[in-house]
């Protein structure tokens, strides 16, 4: 798996666990006691601190998208002859490894 994969398939995840633990929360709401409380408001200050992390990961996964499309596209318009013999080669490369299965 490549990190982009990978970096997609942890955000699902979390996304998942903090759903989870949000309705873990409103299931416990009604519980009183000092303990519950405080083990609530510290669940919710997690669930917050995550969600923030979350769209930091997000931010930054599609910064570095944008990058790379823009360094591809730069490359394309600067050496256009050159993108023709990679994506040539690239597809013959894989025509071949697909050809002997």
């Amino acid at each position: 798996m490549n990190k982009a994969v990978t970096k997609e398939k942890l955000i699902e995840d979390l996304k998942v666990v903090l759903h989870d633990t949000e309705a873990l929360l409103r299931e416990i709401a009604g519980q009183v006691g000092d303990k519950a409380k405080d083990a609530r408001e510290r669940l919710e200050r997690g669930i917050k601190a995550a969600k923030e992390r979350l769209a930091e990961i997000q931010q930054q996964s599609t910064e570095q998208v944008k990058e790379a499309a823009k360094a591809t596209d730069e490359f394309v318009h600067e050496r256009p002859w050159q993108s023709v013999g990679i994506a040539f080669a690239v597809g013959a490369f894989v025509g071949i490894i697909l050809g002997r299965r």
